[in-house]
């Protein structure tokens, strides 16, 4: 099996990005402290990135490092089960989303952060038992588009600004 040098060290990089980001997010007090786990989701620019001049996989890997990492740095063991299901949710529509070529990186980037809200969410219903918690999402569906469209304009603008060579 080859490893090209060149991907494997820009997939390192977008995952230290990630976790960086994930770090400043940790450290910027709640936005609306009435909605608990409103999150701008900052790392998710390292993610969209790797997406679209990577490929899927490497997304996929950055976002789950940085899920795991964060949780044993910044979080716990529940933090973790709530992040990687949101993650996994996430992951999948936005690389379906952009294989289907229909969506800017915006749209995909909006997609992913009412889906990883989704999953948190399902998450939840299923640990408490409860279907009620289900109500939050509207919540968090409201910031998740605020929050998708800013990190989706940071990632286009990366996206079209930062094209790495050929790392196939």
């Amino acid at each position: 099996m080859k490893i090209n040098t060149k991907k494997l060290a820009l997939i390192g990089v977008l995952a230290a990005v990630a976790m960086m980001l994930s770090y400043i997010e940790a450290l910027i007090p709640p936005v609306y402290s009435a909605v608990p786990g409103i999150k701008l989701g900052l790392a998710n620019i390292a993610v969209i990135f790797a997406l679209y001049s990577v490929d899927p996989k490497s997304a996929a890997f950055i976002s789950l490092v940085r899920v795991a990492l964060s949780a044993l740095l910044f979080g716990s063991v529940m933090s973790f089960i709530y992040s990687f299901s949101g993650a996994v949710l996430s992951l999948a529509v936005m690389i379906l989303l952009k294989k289907s070529a229909l969506f800017s990186a915006v749209g995909v980037s909006v997609a992913g952060a009412v889906m990883h809200n989704v999953g948190q969410v399902l998450c939840a219903v299923i640990i408490l038992g409860t279907a009620e918690i289900g109500y939050y999402l509207i919540f968090l569906s409201v910031s998740a588009v605020v929050s998708g469209v800013l990190v989706g304009l940071v990632s286009a603008l990366l996206i079209k600004k930062l094209k790495p060579a050929n790392t196939q």
